[in-house]
């Protein structure tokens, strides 16, 4: 019964004998069955009301302040009361389902059989003797392990642990290292290519019940914030002052520990916070996108200059009646800038994705500690962070990214890209959605059914898809290659603004490039000159001579103009190279920029395989080995972007653009023998390439009339 304590009111004359004898005594309200479901309704919203909201109920429903006060301090205390004993009893069921099985267990343990021949339970004195016995072998096995480890490093030279671990996967299981003289020149290391995929399948062989839960009570956790920092501007964010973008904002850190407090992943003075939400519309439908965000593979597709490397390990929860709703899954990502110089980011985290109401859909990433035993070298630990998905009515979608991350600089950025790093531009949520925009508009370039060629010699509109495809994936191997795994530093063979010329050395034998050692070579510099200016000075062919040292000076031609995107600069273009000893080559060269930056990449194509993808048949299997150049702001000031086409390069010249310089990364890839040939490379081969990269750089310097740079 619902009631609430309060005094007596003035009954009358005729009962004041009654109330001389109840004098003291408190009496009960039946409140009406409307005050009821008024203060019920309300107290599903706000349990505890404050005096303005206890007075606007006091007038609604005739009663006093006391009695709304006394009613809501009643319910509270009930609903508490129901709660405890809901509570009890599902911990009193639980206790006697443990205590079952407990039992149970012990049950069974005096009745254990021995599982090699059946026979009868093992007692006391039998595991004692056969424990002995383990013990023992375990001993001769060390002996033994001792014996041959150091028969082994006698021929080595050198004790086994002092062998470089990066090296053993590649070996058989059962291989022995070979001794091998040392001579002169110094040999290099090759690193032969695999697939992430295979060491990942043999670490991770399943998750238990018990991990699999604390997965999804991380994940629900993170969706329920990343929810709550997509609806709420301020104060959790705020604009950065340096901003003139109205769509980026930046988490304010002392609202954002009152909102959700929480422990710091690094406990070092080194570590600090990025974040930043930005939103944007993308030229696709949200179910498509969400599909193609929750697929590893096709995530690397859309993000080739972000993701260097993804995989799902494990598929914790694939989603309802075969939606995405509800779908779990660890992966594993590597992301980088397109530098040499910056060590990629690196983490195991868990995806989630919740379907909001229809039309909407959020994704949240979260960092995981997997696998537990696992020592990793990570600086960064990914808070939540991910995107929300809004169906539009013209097919696309308007997409609000969120990036939350702790990193701990316990090496130092390079100095060149460490204001770029730290404004948020370099890893941040703008660059999520700007290069979400440039891939899906050019996918839609790329699945149109007319030709939109200038050049007359693309007749098909498969043949310009099977073109596409094939330019694609000459990107997506040249941002790979700069990750430079096994990179080995030579700054003093460098003359490239003393920043260093990274090398890596590689035995290539991946599908769609050509087999052998393949050498890559890559250097950055800062340049006085807006970005935007030092691509128009790549992308336009007439001035390819002027830094291409393999084309000896000699013009080139194009002869495929493809377009693939709103801006004149975002086009797939084939380059005919007048050099008398190369007449059977030509250049496949792709063109693409954005706000943020830009990238020239090109390859050398024989013929006929560029006659195979033109006429519309598979280029997956087509070799290539791409170059290029990777142009950016330097993040000191914002190097505007326009995409007017009042002039021929597509950019304008009025107000707004900044004098900040620009970050070059200039990237060779050279085959220097196949696979026959020797699997050693020597110094020589390293510094034919450093040349080729150092007078590359110093004729960009030369032409862009920045030679005076240190």
């Amino acid at each position: 019964m619902d009631f609430v304590m309060g005094n007596s009111g003035d009954l009358g004359d005729e009962q004041d004998a009654t109330n001389s004898q109840n004098k003291g005594k408190i009496t009960c309200h039946r409140h009406t069955t409307h005050q009821i479901q008024t203060l019920e309704a309300f107290f599903k919203d706000c349990p505890h009301p404050d005096e303005n909201q206890r007075r606007q109920l006091s007038k609604e429903l005739g009663l006093d302040l006391k009695q709304i006060k006394f009613w809501f301090q009643n319910k509270r205390t009930q609903t508490k009361a129901q709660n405890e004993r809901a509570n009890n009893s599902v911990l009193r069921a639980e206790n006697e389902r443990v205590q079952c099985e407990n039992l149970a267990i012990r049950e069974a343990l005096k009745n254990v059989i021995c599982p090699s021949c059946g026979g009868p339970p093992f007692g006391i004195e039998e595991r004692q003797r056969s424990l002995q016995k383990l013990q023992l072998e375990n001993s001769q096995l060390k002996e033994e392990h001792e014996k041959v480890s150091n028969l082994l490093a006698k021929y080595i030279g050198k004790p086994i642990c002092q062998m470089n671990s990066s090296l053993m996967p590649s070996l058989p299981g059962s291989a022995i290292l070979e001794h091998q003289n040392v001579l002169p020149p110094p040999i290099l290391p090759v690193h032969q290519e695999m697939d992430i995929g295979l060491d990942l399948n043999l670490q991770f062989k399943g998750i238990n019940d018990l991990e699999q839960s604390l997965m999804m009570e991380t994940a629900t956790n993170a969706m329920d914030e990343l929810i709550r920092l997509m609806r709420i501007n301020e104060p959790l964010w705020i604009k950065p002052p340096s901003s003139t973008n109205i769509e980026r904002y930046v988490i304010h850190p002392e609202s954002y520990e009152k909102v959700f407090p929480r422990a710091n992943h690094f406990k070092t003075s080194s570590a600090r916070e990025e974040s930043s939400k930005y939103s944007g519309m993308v030229t696709m439908n949200g179910m498509q996108l969400v599909d193609m965000l929750l697929d590893s593979d096709k995530w690397v597709d859309l993000f080739p200059t972000i993701v260097s490397k993804a995989r799902t390990i494990q598929v914790l929860e694939p989603g309802i009646n075969g939606n995405r709703n509800g779908c779990l899954q660890l992966m594993h990502e590597q992301m980088h800038i397109l530098s040499p110089l910056v060590s990629p980011r690196e983490y195991y985290f868990l995806r989630h994705c919740q379907q909001i109401e229809l039309g909407l859909w959020a994704i949240v990433d979260v960092s995981y500690e997997w696998p537990k035993d696992n020592i990793s070298s990570s600086h960064c630990w990914r808070l939540p962070s991910g995107f929300m998905i809004q169906d539009m009515t013209n097919g696309c979608s308007n997409v609000t990214w969120l990036e939350h991350v702790e990193v701990d600089d316990k090496t130092q950025t390079h100095r060149l890209y460490r204001d770029l790093i730290c404004n948020n531009c370099a890893y941040g949520a703008e660059r999520w959605v700007v290069t979400l925009q440039r891939t899906c508009e050019r996918l839609l370039a790329e699945n149109s059914q007319s030709i939109h060629e200038v050049g007359g010699v693309i007749n098909l509109p498969q043949g310009r898809k099977s073109l596409m495809k094939l330019a694609h994936r000459m990107v997506k191997n040249f941002c790979s290659m700069l990750s430079m795994s096994g990179k080995l530093d030579f700054p003093q063979l460098s003359e490239a603004n003393n920043s260093g010329v990274r090398v890596s050395v590689r035995k290539s034998l991946g599908h769609g490039q050509p087999s052998g050692i393949v050498v890559s070579a890559a250097t950055s510099l800062w340049l006085p000159l807006p970005s935007h200016n030092v691509f128009n000075f790549f992308k336009d062919e007439k001035m390819r001579a002027q830094w291409d040292v393999l084309s000896n000076g000699s013009p080139v031609q194009e002869i495929v103009h493809i377009s693939n995107g709103s801006h004149l600069g975002n086009f797939t273009s084939i380059i005919w190279p007048f050099i008398p000893t190369e007449n059977n080559m030509l250049m496949l060269q792709e063109s693409c920029i954005d706000q943020l930056g830009s990238m020239v990449v090109y390859a050398p194509i024989d013929i006929p395989s560029m006659n195979l993808a033109i006429s519309g048949d598979d280029s997956s299997n087509i070799p290539i080995l791409p170059s290029g150049f990777v142009i950016s702001s330097d993040g000191r000031q914002r190097d505007h972007y326009r995409a007017s086409t009042s002039t021929e390069t597509g950019f304008g010249t009025g107000t707004g653009i900044g004098t900040g310089g620009s970050l070059l990364t200039v990237a060779f890839q050279i085959l220097v023998s196949s696979p026959s040939s020797s699997k050693e490379l020597n110094m020589e081969s390293v510094a034919t390439v450093n040349t080729l990269i150092s007078n590359t750089v110093q004729r960009i310097k030369a032409s862009l009339n920045c030679s005076n740079l240190d």
